[in-house]
């Protein structure tokens, strides 16, 4: 939830070529139902009339930059009157914060009521639409839910239409960081015992959720988001609920666009650690008013005529890669065959199903020591498709890889996780990281999920567990739309946290954050005939055949390019073994002369991976220049370069 005011429509000043006139700006106390009143700035034309209205609805406070106001102004001379209100208990409004609660239709509806004062006032026509992003856009849904009369369309930008599943508690774990930080960059951080008060969906979370009402939801929405942002499944949750459950006016009137972005980044190619081309870059400026001139102002400029959906399939940053291109269609998710690639013993992820034998993996998962976060969905953290492979190396990760792609495979829709897993404590989370793995070893985030044990039958109740029986749970790792590259691998890593995105769970099977007691917990994962743990993938297009009676172990020997590479300061080598085989891994300068021994002993089938840091193997940093490592397991040799740089 951005922590700005408002996007910088200013832009529009240097897309349109209508002169700027002069507004009139006034402020107003507006009281609500209970006699609490709102602040609220009026911006108009100063040419007396009645016009449609924007309502801006924000916690982050109605005073915004100067360009943003000079923007306003300019919306007035386009034939609106635009109306920003401090929702309650911020800023200038009176009463007290309450996370969102009256916002929607409750016993307090503070968007109805500001709807229908402004559908009376002298300078209003009646008609109102909203407008925001993020928090804005949160106001928004909730106002939908409470249907006033003379909402006639919104444009929700990155918003959620359930704070529980979306924007709290995920899978039943509480979003930590996002929500922490969020609350403390507000001065709101004593929501926070609130928050932690509800673990469980409850009344509470009922009233901050959008699909409780969609048959009352009755206006066109334009939903927007992105494949990397923090409220995805909540943009993609708005089209589909308010397009198939909402009322007459919404029904077949919604539109979606959804981007390579995370949060509120559409106007930018970088997203995480990949820089996609620039025809991913969209100004959501235009489509604003588009979308408002039509409804507000009733000019048919064609939008409706145009797909429902618009979204960006993302592919390799790579030359000539498949992907990375824009798509229409009528209606969300697209027609895909949802196809389970099944875990396998010694880390394969294949379509064909595991045999009857029993097999299982285990690892221990420490609270103490948790898997830290790198990329994601993340607000203040750093966000988007970050390289997981230093991550993967860790002994409570358990990593399931394909073989090598022999053609493009392209995946578009949502994605589940079934695990089925058994554990040594009454309570522990389950996290699942979908990657795409570049042939230089790269494991680039797509998309990730959570569970807590716990709330893996309901987030609304409670079923802790008997240690050593096996249990069944689905890891929901929301949508994306992705081509895996010819050549690349797709990967699947589980652990027990990704700490600080999520709150790492203590395992004592305590109420949340009560005590401060943690316990080791023993995690267990099956894959085998009758507990076959898989993820399913949406497949739209490409050959996912795999050679017939492929074995779960990797099949080929293979030392595989190392990243980064130039190296200033650390590189990762990755090799993979067919079969169990003694090892020696070094690096070579271009004398032939061993610099450093890396690895060397009988080591079991699967990938590996070693970091190399520069330094020989008496500790002292080598020369900048060539190198190379070379690989011998049992039989098998090879050798690569490498480009070592002095750190800047």
């Amino acid at each position: 939830m951005k922590t700005r005011n408002l996007p910088v429509i200013a832009l529009l000043l240097f897309l349109l070529s209508t002169p700027l006139c002069a507004y009139i700006k006034t402020t107003h106390l507006i009281a609500m139902r209970d006699g609490v009143r709102l602040a609220t700035d009026v911006y108009l034309n100063d040419n007396p009339g009645q016009w449609p209205v924007i309502l801006v609805r924000s916690p982050y406070g109605k005073n915004v930059a100067p360009q943003d106001e000079i923007a306003f102004g300019f919306l007035t001379n386009l034939g609106y009157a635009v109306v920003v209100q401090d929702t309650r208990g911020r800023f200038a409004s009176e009463g007290v914060d309450s996370l969102f609660l009256t916002d929607g239709w409750g016993a307090q509806q503070d968007g109805y009521d500001t709807v229908e004062w402004i559908a009376v006032q002298s300078w209003s026509n009646g008609k109102v639409g909203t407008f925001g992003a993020s928090a804005l856009g949160i106001t928004q849904y909730l106002l939908a839910g409470s249907a006033p009369p003379h909402l006639v369309c919104q444009f929700v930008e990155i918003g959620a239409t359930d704070l529980y599943a979306q924007a709290v508690y995920p899978g039943g774990v509480l979003l930590k960081n996002l929500v922490e930080e969020w609350l403390l960059a507000q001065g709101s951080a004593y929501l926070l015992p609130f928050v932690t008060a509800h673990p469980r969906y409850d009344e509470t979370w009922q009233r901050l959720d959008l699909k409780t009402r969609w048959p009352i939801v009755n206006v066109p929405m334009y939903h927007w988001g992105g494949w990397h942002d923090i409220f995805l499944q909540g943009t993609l949750e708005g089209f589909t609920g308010a397009q198939h459950l909402g009322g007459n006016n919404a029904r077949g009137n919604q539109k979606l666009v959804i981007g390579p972005w995370t949060h509120g980044t559409w106007r930018q190619t970088q997203q995480g650690e990949l820089n996609f081309p620039e025809n991913s870059i969209m100004n959501d400026l235009l489509e604003v008013l588009r979308w408002f001139d039509y409804w507000l102002q009733g000019k048919d400029n064609g939008i409706m005529s145009e797909p429902a959906v618009k979204y960006y399939v993302m592919g390799a940053i790579a030359e000539n890669a498949p992907g990375n291109e824009w798509r229409t269609a009528s209606d969300w998710p697209p027609a895909a065959q949802a196809t389970p690639f099944y875990f396998q013993a010694g880390g394969g992820l294949q379509p064909a199903r595991p045999a009857a034998a029993a097999s299982s993996a285990s690892y221990v998962y420490n609270p103490r020591d948790p898997v830290p976060t790198m990329g994601g969905k993340n607000l203040s953290l750093p966000a988007g498709p970050f390289d997981q492979s230093k991550a993967e190396t860790r002994s409570d990760v358990l990593v399931f890889t394909s073989p090598v792609l022999v053609g493009p495979l392209e995946v578009i829709g949502p994605l589940k996780v079934k695990l089925w897993f058994s554990s040594s404590a009454k309570d522990t989370d389950f996290m699942a990281k979908l990657t795409d793995v570049y042939p230089d070893g790269r494991s680039m985030l797509i998309a990730d999920g959570a569970v807590r044990a716990r709330h893996r039958l309901s987030t609304a109740h409670e079923d802790l567990l008997s240690p050593g029986l096996i249990y069944e749970c689905e890891i929901d790792l929301w949508s994306t739309a992705i081509i895996f590259n010819r050549g690349h691998r797709i990967r699947v890593a589980l652990s027990s946290s990704n700490d600080p995105r999520f709150d790492p769970n203590p395992n004592s099977g305590n109420p949340l954050r009560m005590g401060q007691d943690t316990v080791v917990a023993v995690n267990t994962v099956y894959f085998e005939a009758a507990h076959a743990s898989h993820i399913v993938l949406p497949i739209t297009n490409g050959d996912v055949a795999v050679e017939e009676n492929a074995g779960s172990a990797p099949r080929a020997f293979e030392l595989q390019q190392n990243y980064p590479n130039p190296v200033r300061h650390e590189t990762s080598i990755t090799y993979i073994l067919p079969r169990a085989a003694n090892v020696q891994l070094a690096i070579y300068n271009t004398l032939g002369q061993e610099v450093r021994r890396l690895q060397e002993g009988l080591l079991p089938p699967g990938r590996h991976a070693v970091k190399w840091n520069g330094l020989d193997d008496a500790g002292k940093t080598v020369a900048r220049g060539i190198y190379f490592y070379r690989l011998q397991a049992n039989d098998g040799v090879a050798t690569r370069k490498l480009i070592l740089l002095k750190p800047e």
